[in-house]
């Protein structure tokens, strides 16, 4: 049974993200994600900070009235400081975002690095499925700000990063799931 912190975030996630949709070819509330990243967390045994902090990981930068001191003052320090570990700047470019993402993973917190991993396992195997089902994975590139090549770019890269700190089981998800994605583009460019 989850916590009292658990049930806290999910309801906040929720509120917070309402209207928010995914980037997927269908009309998916953002919500999913984040509830999708606990889930994976809490599957692997992390303790509630860590799966609230999955729930909570994109609060500060993508919803209005949302930040750090917040999060401190509604779920703890210890939730904060793993959010506060994942949030981008979102006044910086996508590339300039990305490639600082990829450096951090280095300094990051475990309990972080579990974060970051889940996030990018849940959006590595949406990417995948959407490319799987769609009539044209240009549609669904096209949603993409850094395009087809640079995210798989981006993706590998920070895959790569992850692998080297996150939990054998995350670290072989996303393996899994990065080979995926390159399998599918692979096959693309063969029938060209």
């Amino acid at each position: 049974m989850f916590s009292a912190r658990i049930e806290h975030a999910l309801r906040s996630a929720h509120a917070a993200h309402s209207g928010q949709s995914r980037k997927g070819l269908s009309d998916v509330p953002y919500v999913t994600h984040v509830v999708h990243v606990g889930l994976i967390l809490a599957q692997l045994g992390y303790d509630d900070a860590v799966v609230a902090a999955g729930i909570l990981h994109d609060v500060v930068e993508d919803c209005e009235g949302w930040t750090i001191e917040r999060v401190a003052r509604e779920f703890g320090n210890d939730v904060a400081a793993i959010v506060a570990e994942l949030t981008e700047d979102k006044s910086k470019s996508w590339d300039e975002r990305k490639d600082d993402g990829v450096r951090r993973v280095r300094g990051m917190s475990p309990p972080a690095v579990a974060v970051k991993a889940a996030d990018k396992l849940h959006n590595l195997r949406c990417l995948v499925a959407d490319l799987n089902s769609a009539s044209s994975r240009d549609e669904v590139w096209s949603k993409f700000k850094g395009g087809r090549a640079r995210t798989v770019e981006m993706s590998a890269r920070l895959v790569a990063e992850l692998e080297a700190r996150a939990d054998p089981r995350l670290a072989r998800a996303l393996r899994s799931a990065l080979d995926e994605l390159s399998a599918l583009e692979i096959g693309r460019a063969s029938c060209r």
